[in-house]
């Protein structure tokens, strides 16, 4: 092997080398540019636009001992008395022009229900029991202005129980991209703010996250009553109300101007 040809290999590692010590000497020509990182949070408020309301209806059969069973013949009256009543129910809530299919009914519950006697003479106070027959309604109402006039209707019926009304959105999707663009352009207004105020201008968006999904809970409100005097007074001051939508993002732009950070380490963040 000649002296020219073994001189070769370390010749390569030579210039292999200092092309990497080179490449080391300048990390400032690689080096990510400045950023500026926002954080914002907004929120919507909207009216509701449809309702639903539940509730209930229930025969009890006659009070026995606990130690004796239910008669059957009670218990076929007892359903009859209430499958009648939820018959009619129904009927008055349709003469209202609510279409049938707006109108659940739940299945028939057939529990005991306990209650105590009368204590006798020496104190003694024996356990008695009826058995209930239950139905569950529900009405959905997509205008939520006939929402008295359901209740009038309940109340005309003798409902046993009313239970609540949830106030919802028809369109959950046109409410929840609202407060996400707010949230977006709170976080623009900031950064355009912040840009200003160093003397920088703001470059292309680097990225964009959501700190938090839009937040839809429908708005209950409780309306749970026993009797015509308190089912009375609770439809009578109802309040729909509003329901309140949360959203957060956080937005990431480069930096760029004379008076710029100049390294990544000086990147600045914001959040609210």
């Amino acid at each position: 092997m000649s002296a020219t040809s073994a001189r070769l290999p370390r010749f390569r590692y030579g210039i292999l080398s200092g092309a990497l010590l080179a490449l080391l000497s300048t990390p400032l020509a690689f080096a990510a540019p400045p950023s500026l990182s926002v954080q914002a949070q907004s929120w919507v408020e909207v009216e509701p636009d449809q309702a639903t309301l539940t509730a209930r209806l229930w025969e009890n059969t006659p009070t026995v001992s606990s130690l004796e069973d239910t008669d059957s013949q009670a218990l076929g009256e007892a359903r009859e008395r209430l499958e009648s009543r939820a018959s009619e129910l129904m009927e008055a809530i349709e003469a209202l022009g609510i279409e049938r299919r707006a109108i659940t009914a739940g299945s028939l519950n057939v529990y005991p229900d306990y209650v105590p006697a009368p204590r006798s003479e020496n104190g003694d106070q024996e356990t008695m029991q009826r058995t209930r027959l239950e139905r569950p309604f529900s009405v959905e109402l997509a205008d939520i202005d006939q929402l008295p006039e359901v209740l009038n209707a309940l109340i005309g019926v003798g409902v046993n129980a009313l239970d609540g009304v949830q106030f919802d959105l028809q369109d959950r999707d046109v409410a929840t991209d609202e407060a996400l663009v707010k949230a977006l352009e709170k976080a623009r207004r900031k950064a355009d703010l912040m840009a200003s105020t160093m003397d920088v201008e703001l470059g292309h968006i680097q990225r964009v996250e959501e700190t938090q999904s839009p937040i839809f809970q429908p708005r209950m409100m409780a309306m749970r009553a026993e009797s015509d005097a308190a089912v009375s007074s609770a439809q009578s001051d109802y309040n729909p109300g509003t329901i309140r939508i949360d959203a957060g993002v956080n937005v990431e732009w480069t930096l760029k101007g004379p008076d710029a950070p100049d390294h990544q380490d000086r990147d600045v963040a914001a959040q609210e």
